[in-house]
C-alpha cells in the first residue's frame, strides 16, 4: 500500500464527526441539549447556529409559554434564558425550570444592574453573561456550566426508585378509554374519547389549549398529548393536568 493510500474504512468503527482540512479533529457531536430562549431573533439565530456548530443539539424559543412546553418534552441539559421578554420573563422561566424539571439554567441579558444581579443570585443560576456576546464567548461558559452541573450530578446520591405499574397502561390501546385515533367519532357531537368525569375535563381542556395554542385538529391535539404522555413516562390524564399546571403558572398576576 502506497504511504499516501488511506486504509480501507472499518465498519465496527464509531463514526466521528468530519476533521477540518487544518488537520484538527473536529469535536465530537452531541456534546448535550441546550434550550435557548430568546425574544430577539438575530439574538437567537446566532446563538443557536453557534452552538449547534459546536456540537450541542438546540432546542429554540422565542418566547417564554413555549420554553416551558418543550422544556417539558425534550428535556435539555441546560438552558439559556433571555431576562426582558414579552409575556413571561427569564426569570419566570427559570422558576418553573428550577422547580418542575430542576433544569439548570443560564441567563444572557443586556441589564446588569444590583437588582436583576441580586435576582439572578437568588434563582441559582449556573452562570450570568452581559450582552452583546458572540459565541466564542459564549461557548467556554456553557461548556464549564454543563462540565459543573454533570459533576455535582455524579456525586448527588441517586434517590429510591419509584415503583411503577407493570404492565405500562398503553394509551393507544382501544381498551384505554380512547377511540383508535385512525377512527372518526361515531357523530360530529358525540366525544372519541370515552371517559368520564373529572378524567374527561381534564383531558379535554388540555385537548383545547393544544388546539389553540399550535392550531391543531382536536385528533392532532390528542395525539399530540399521547406523543407528551409517552415522552413523559405518564399516563394521559396525568399529562393533560401537567400542562395544565402550566398554563396556570402562565396566567398568574405578572406573568401576563
Amino acid at each position: 500500500m502506497a504511504s499516501d493510500e488511506l486504509p480501507p474504512p472499518d465498519p465496527f468503527r464509531p463514526l466521528r464527526a468530519v476533521v477540518p482540512r487544518d488537520g484538527r479533529e473536529a469535536r465530537a457531536m452531541n456534546k448535550g441539549k441546550i434550550l435557548v430562549v430568546d425574544d430577539d431573533r438575530l439574538v437567537l439565530a446566532t446563538v443557536t447556529h453557534g452552538l449547534s456548530q459546536a456540537g450541542y443539539e438546540i432546542i429554540d424559543a422565542d418566547n417564554g409559554d413555549d420554553a416551558i412546553l418543550l422544556a417539558r418534552q425534550h428535556r435539555p441539559d441546560l438552558a439559556l434564558l433571555d431576562i426582558r421578554m414579552e409575556g413571561m420573563s427569564g426569570f419566570d422561566v427559570a422558576a418553573y425550570l428550577r422547580e418542575s424539571l430542576q433544569t439548570p439554567f443560564m441567563f444572557l441579558s443586556a441589564f446588569a444592574d444590583d437588582e436583576t444581579v441580586a435576582q439572578v443570585k437568588a434563582l441559582g443560576a449556573v452562570a450570568y453573561l452581559v450582552k452583546p456576546l458572540d459565541i466564542a464567548q459564549i461557548l467556554p461558559t456553557v461548556e464549564a456550566a454543563l462540565a459543573t452541573v454533570r459533576a455535582r450530578r455524579a456525586v448527588a446520591p441517586r434517590p429510591a426508585p419509584v415503583p411503577r405499574e407493570r404492565p405500562r397502561h398503553d394509551p393507544f390501546d382501544p381498551s384505554s378509554g380512547f377511540a383508535p385515533l385512525h377512527e372518526p367519532p361515531a357523530s360530529p357531537a358525540a366525544a372519541p374519547d370515552d371517559v368520564s368525569g373529572a378524567l374527561a375535563d381534564v383531558v379535554a381542556i388540555a385537548v383545547g389549549v393544544l388546539m389553540h395554542r399550535y392550531s391543531l385538529s382536536r385528533r392532532e391535539a390528542l395525539l399530540r398529548l399521547h406523543r407528551m404522555a409517552a415522552a413523559d413516562g405518564l399516563q394521559v390524564k396525568a399529562s393533560a393536568e401537567r400542562l395544565l399546571d402550566a398554563v396556570e403558572l402562565l396566567a398568574r398576576p405578572g406573568n401576563a
